[in-house]
């Protein structure tokens, strides 16, 4: 790998590490407490957009009459507006994000409309405090937010970004909300209000070689061994089980599996484990921490015990490690990350991914729901408009026209981007479908894993909260007792909730438990 593309490849790997610090510190900004934030959603009704231009709204109702198709009729609208701007200032994740924006959806746009398209790109880890500088400052410099699931309450507290459900009554087709995934349409909503339009479906899953999991020695020294034939892991005792394997009879050609053990990153892995085997983080009645309880102990003995038949030096695996070895072909399984690497495993020739190591694996990859059946969901963006905005009408309408079934398709499929899929039309494209051999099994991994998906932990002090998991595994990883490194865990947990109020805790906590996602079956 040449230096420009290794620069390239560390750059998309400080990005993704402070992604997940970036979402937590939201949290801890958004610590209002609950009664402020819901007043400032009953607010924010009472403030909902009524400006309509009359023209605008006869166009996009002549169109939805004759074909329904929500992108058109934000063309039409958008043309017809009595104040049309010139230019829309667009929040955008700085890097490969950018890059739709900047290369196909703002210039289509602009073509249609004649409006300008201005991406104003940002690091992630600006993204959040950027928004809310701006909305302070009030100069109404941005038009289209780029907003995270764990930033809403904060952004709606604040006043900073517009309830849609206004436009969407005057310029959607209905129909295009029932096709978002369940999990991302109640995302969109908060207290009631629709604050965003989901727009990147970042649910984590597991990959594998099919190649050598269907390779009939294989299978018959696996099922000599283990009673059973080998197939992809349901559980973390079959995932171990088959990276045992694989490393026992292949390496160091090629190891059983890898996943990422960095500190900062780590905590989801266990959160996402510790709920599937059954552990609740909080007494409800109290908010004492749970998470030094069996179900705890059980998954950080299972992850240390799992390292040994992974690649030495695993513990400092971070996501850019895992790609490298995976593209590689030197590794038999990822136990989970995120949706590209499926795309990227069939190789690009894309010019802005010139630094992904260049695959080996291409029409070898499978994919899977994460062992125990429940995958997480880390990050995703949706669009909002902000509340400052001078142009509320046309911002709406460039996020109404690019979240459209017809136009997020496109956008889902670019070869230099990072959307992935998100409406129930992605999954199911025949068009997304044929993009390889196996794209197919991809999509439907991708909809099964969202189907069932975790969330992170959104309460005040998530960050706090997560940095002392990180600490208690890494710890207990490099030696430390595993139970000794819990309870400290659940210390340091009751601590934070002491320092940030227990009952303010406790209602926020409250909260959080009654979204889909926050635990298995909920």
């Amino acid at each position: 790998m040449d230096r420009k593309n290794g620069e390239e490849l560390a750059r998309f790997a400080r990005a993704r590490f402070s992604r997940r610090q970036v979402l937590q510190g939201a949290a801890v900004a958004a610590g209002t407490s609950l009664t402020a934030r819901a007043g400032a959603a009953r607010s924010a009704r009472s403030r909902a957009f009524r400006a309509f231009s009359p023209g605008a709204v006869t166009a996009a109702r002549r169109v939805l009459k004759q074909s329904g198709d929500s992108a058109e009729a934000a063309v039409a609208a958008a043309n017809a507006l009595d104040a049309k701007p010139t230019e829309l200032f667009v929040v955008w994740e700085a890097a490969l994000q950018a890059q739709d924006p900047l290369l196909f959806s703002g210039p289509k746009w602009e073509e249609l409309t004649g409006i300008k398209i201005t991406v104003i790109e940002k690091p992630f880890t600006e993204l959040y405090s950027s928004q809310i500088t701006e909305h302070i400052a009030g100069t109404g410099g941005h038009d289209v937010l780029a907003v995270v699931p764990a930033w809403q309450a904060d952004f709606v507290g604040q006043g900073i970004v517009e309830p849609l459900d206004p436009f969407i009554e005057q310029y959607m087709n209905p129909e295009d909300l029932d096709d978002f995934h369940p999990l991302y349409r109640d995302l969109m909503n908060y207290g009631g209000q629709t604050y965003g339009l989901f727009d990147d479906g970042d649910t984590i899953i597991l990959y594998y070689r099919r190649d050598l999991f269907e390779d009939a020695a294989n299978n018959d020294a696996f099922k000599a061994k283990y009673g059973r034939d080998l197939a992809p892991p349901k559980t973390w005792s079959e995932y171990d089980e088959a990276q045992a394997f694989f490393t026992e009879t292949m390496a160091p050609e090629v190891y059983g599996g890898a996943s990422q053990r960095v500190i900062g990153g780590l905590h989801g892995w266990f959160m996402e484990e510790y709920r599937n085997k059954g552990g609740i983080f909080f007494d409800p009645a109290t908010m004492d921490a749970l998470v030094g309880g069996e179900a705890g102990l059980a998954t950080l003995n299972r992850m240390i015990a799992s390292n040994a038949t992974m690649p030495p030096g695993v513990e400092e695996y971070d996501f850019i490690k895992v790609l490298s070895d995976w593209m590689a072909g030197k590794l038999a399984m990822i136990g989970g990350t995120w949706p590209p690497i499926g795309r990227w495993s069939e190789g690009t020739t894309a010019e802005q991914l010139a630094w992904v190591p260049e695959t080996q694996v291409a029409g070898k990859v499978g994919y899977s729901v994460m062992p125990e059946g429940h995958s997480a969901h880390n990050g995703g963006f949706m669009l909002g408009v902000a509340a400052a905005s001078k142009n509320k009408e046309a911002a709406y309408l460039f996020a109404q026209w690019a979240n459209s079934p017809a136009i997020s398709l496109q956008r889902c499929m670019l070869p230099y981007a990072l959307r992935d899929p998100y409406r129930l039309s992605h999954y199911a494209s025949t068009e997304y479908r044929g993009r390889w051999e196996h794209a197919g099994e991809y999509l439907d991994t991708l909809q099964a894993a969202a189907d069932g998906a975790l969330l992170d932990l959104i309460i005040p002090g998530s960050a706090d909260y997560h940095n002392a998991i990180d600490q208690a595994v890494t710890g207990a990883m490099a030696g430390a007792d595993p139970q000794e490194s819990l309870d400290g865990c659940a210390t340091a947990w009751d601590g934070i909730t002491d320092r940030l109020g227990r009952e303010s805790q406790k209602a926020a906590y409250g909260e959080y438990v009654k979204l889909a996602g926050a635990y298995p079956g909920e």
